[in-house]
């Protein structure tokens, strides 16, 4: 990480201190006074819910953005260059693995197949909209030698959605379907947008042919399959390990940190064989919330929990604090400057692409999913299906990290078509975050009505109340046993219920005798499980004789 205020606050320098590391320390010192501020100003402007921390922290980066250009005249306006290793190795493995171990399983799965169709089909067909139409619209236009790489790079860069506004406005207990899936999808959206980016990259696209084509498509699921093994058995091994050896019976501090340190593991190993680091993680995080969380102490259950979500939270903070300074930078729009209709243009166009490509798929995919489901209350009605299609339409942190992967190096631009690029994802990324997360709210009040929804979910499904009651994030899954199917007519019309049936049934006799989880913790004198049991047979004693 390089940091290029030094000339703004050289005079400052320090006896003891170098004057280039003088200007990193109050660098940081700004930065980190900067989220706090995001964290309190978020917090006040929580009430009305029309703002979030994504958005004020995009705010308050524009703005002092503009007061570093004024004071340094006009020669930077950020605080620190981008660092492509900062994003992808610190700061985005924290927020995908937070995902994925705080993501209710049950209602995660339930809806799986609806939520890959979104999620990897919906984005190939996004990324082929995208990257055929920026092709052929771009290649008439004046903006830089850009190749096929290039262009295929553009699809599966605004191919990646930001959909925290949405799911910060939605009431989970009032819309589980919608809910579970704008998140799922989120989340297998970024996972898939950057395969799709590293398959492209891993190829010579000088000569396209049906080989190559095929082998794209072969890498991509290549990579899809051996991530997800590589995330499931790394969570795996550790919650064997956690159950073998039980470190909870003399130190707390040893479960927190093996779980950590596994969960980073898997995503460095990804990134070592040249897999997805997203889709591992993120698998790591749910096999872990499902075996290993359940090994360890209750103290170590509460610290991990907020731990995890602790460090994702200031991540993301980090990141759009930084898009928010960064789109002033002066280095990438000086080669604009001469051309700023061309930009705007560019960004317009863009952003029309992301529109169309986003409407593409959503409506039609919503329509086959809504074939193969029979109760009335799984379908998935057009006003939901709007607010899918708006979900989807913020880009950030993914579509970002991947642009200054793409057309910078080590956070520099030095190519008109690049820059041109560069400021068109900023200002895209902007946009749909500001004035369409603004949208949002309201959007989701005139669409969802709250209390009318609530009540028309309660009378269509009243036999299961935990399928709404129960929310989708911020706990463990509650153990519902689902009835067996008598008939092929009752198999074909619930197969996710019959695929969660037989699941548990392989899950209760093979998986969790040798890796834990609920119901299988080790019982040992003096541990957290035996003063619960110890607990609990008192109480039923008290009960019996009172």
């Amino acid at each position: 990480m390089v940091f290029d205020l030094g000339s703004l606050i050289g005079k400052m320098g320090s006896n003891a201190l170098a004057t280039s590391e003088y200007s990193s320390v109050v660098s940081m010192n700004l930065f980190v006074a900067l989220l706090c501020a995001c964290i309190v100003i978020g917090h006040l402007l929580e009430e009305n819910r029309w703002m979030n921390e994504s958005i004020t922290a995009l705010v308050i980066g524009l703005c002092t953005g503009v007061v570093i250009l004024l004071i340094s005249g006009g020669t930077s306006s950020h605080l620190l260059v981008f660092s492509e290793d900062l994003f992808f190795i610190y700061l985005l493995p924290p927020i995908i693995f937070n995902a994925g171990f705080q993501v209710k399983k049950k209602q995660f799965f339930r809806n799986f197949m609806t939520i890959v169709l979104f999620g990897a089909v919906g984005t190939v067909i996004s990324f082929t909209i995208i990257s055929f139409a920026s092709t052929k619209i771009f290649k008439k236009m004046n903006i830089g030698n850009l190749e096929l790489g290039d262009y295929l790079a553009i699809g599966a860069i605004f191919s990646a959605t930001d959909s925290v506004c949405t799911l910060q406005v939605l009431n989970q207990d009032q819309t589980p379907l919608l809910y579970s899936l704008v998140f799922g999808e989120g989340v297998v959206n970024d996972a898939t947008s950057v395969v799709i980016f590293n398959a492209v990259q891993n190829f010579d696209l000088s000569q396209l042919t049906t080989t190559v084509v095929l082998q794209l498509i072969g890498n991509f699921f290549y990579l899809f399959i051996t991530s997800t093994l590589l995330g499931a058995g790394a969570g795996l091994l550790s919650a064997y390990i956690i159950k073998k050896l039980y470190f909870g019976r003399h130190s707390t501090d040893r479960e927190v940190a093996i779980m950590i340190l596994m969960a980073y593991l898997s995503y460095m190993l990804a990134e070592l064989f040249y897999l997805s680091g997203i889709l591992t993680v993120f698998f790591c995080g749910i096999v872990m919330s499902h075996y290993t969380w359940h090994n360890v102490t209750e103290k170590s259950r509460v610290t991990t929990k907020h731990a995890f979500a602790t460090l994702s939270f200031i991540a993301e903070l980090f990141i759009f604090l930084y898009v928010g300074m960064d789109a002033l930078d002066i280095e990438k729009w000086s080669f604009v400057k001469d051309s700023p209709g061309t930009s705007v243009e560019v960004s317009a166009i863009l952003l029309g692409l992301v529109l169309v490509g986003r409407a593409a798929f959503v409506f039609p995919l919503s329509l086959l999913s809504n074939l193969t489901k029979k109760a009335q209350h799984e379908k998935i009605d057009f006003r939901q299906q709007v607010l899918i299609w708006w979900a989807g339409l913020m880009r950030g942190a993914v579509s970002m990290a991947l642009a200054y992967n793409q057309f910078t190096r080590e956070g520099h631009t030095t190519l008109p078509g690049n820059a041109i690029m560069i400021t068109s994802t900023i200002t895209v990324v902007l946009f749909s975050t500001m004035v369409f997360g603004l949208i949002t709210q309201p959007l989701v009040r005139l669409l969802l009505p709250a209390p009318k929804n609530l009540s028309r979910m309660i009378s269509s499904e009243p036999t299961t109340p935990k399928s709404f009651i129960v929310p989708l994030l911020n706990g463990q899954d509650s153990e519902i046993d689902v009835p067996r199917p008598s008939s092929l007519r009752m198999l074909l019309s619930t197969p996710t219920h019959t695929v969660h049936y037989y699941w548990r049934k392989f899950d209760n006799a093979f998986m969790r005798p040798v890796f834990g989880g609920r119901g299988f913790v080790p019982f040992i004198p003096g541990s957290p499980t035996e003063q619960s049991l110890h607990q609990s047979s008192h109480n039923l004693v008290e009960e019996e004789t009172g």
